[in-house]
């Protein structure tokens, strides 16, 4: 049975999106989070999947739609709590997180389709990578792997092919990280709720 991981933070004000900040309030950085974790559960939901899971830090709210079950995450490093994500699946499945609103149903299945490879990799364009496909999930592939620095993408690809598993390359996509990268986001997917939440943001203030 494949399952879709998110994981993700509560989208509470002081503790997301921090870089958007100054340039969006607190709170409107945290309103731009729970928009882009709403696009993203909304994705997921839309994707042909036996489970699905938010493994979340911090409370769940009426964010959470109906059909996913919620989990918490583990303390201790980013590694660490990814590796903790697969933790909670025995089958087939693909790890995302809450900084790429722009992902699709189709896009969600193609890393779930194990037919012709071991793993899935989905690089950001920030040197990280935003999807991790496991047709058998080893948390130990991820534990010692640097995160949030530029080659974190190239080490964690390596560990899969290290490992003997054939590996596969899903697009590159932006991470939803400073001012910038939200604005690009939101441009190339107009009508959802994060691009909508910051077309009026920005009209405000302008």
């Amino acid at each position: 049975m494949s399952t879709l991981l998110v994981i993700a933070k509560a989208p509470v004000a002081g503790r997301v999106k921090t870089r958007l900040t100054p340039h969006f309030t607190p709170q409107q950085a945290a309103d731009l989070a729970r928009a882009a974790l709403e696009d993203t559960l909304a994705a997921v939901l839309a994707t042909p999947a036996g489970h699905r899971v938010l493994v979340l830090d911090g409370r769940p709210g009426s964010w959470v739609p109906e059909g996913i079950e919620v989990v918490p995450q583990t303390a201790g490093g980013l590694d660490v709590r990814l590796a903790a994500a697969f933790s909670h699946v025995d089958g087939p499945a693909l790890l995302i997180g809450m900084d790429t609103p722009q992902v699709t149903p189709d896009l969600l299945a193609q890393g779930l389709d194990f037919s012709e490879t071991d793993a899935w990799f989905g690089p950001a364009d920030d040197g990280g990578f935003w999807a991790l496909g496991l047709a058998e999930p080893d948390p130990a592939l991820l534990l010692g792997v640097p995160m949030s620095v530029a080659r974190t993408g190239r080490e964690q690809r390596r560990r899969l092919t290290a490992s003997g598993r054939a590996v596969r390359d899903l697009p590159e996509l932006c991470d939803v990280d400073t001012p910038a990268d939200a604005a690009q986001v939101a441009a190339a997917i107009p009508g959802t709720r994060f691009a909508t939440l910051h077309g009026g943001l920005c009209a405000v203030t302008r």
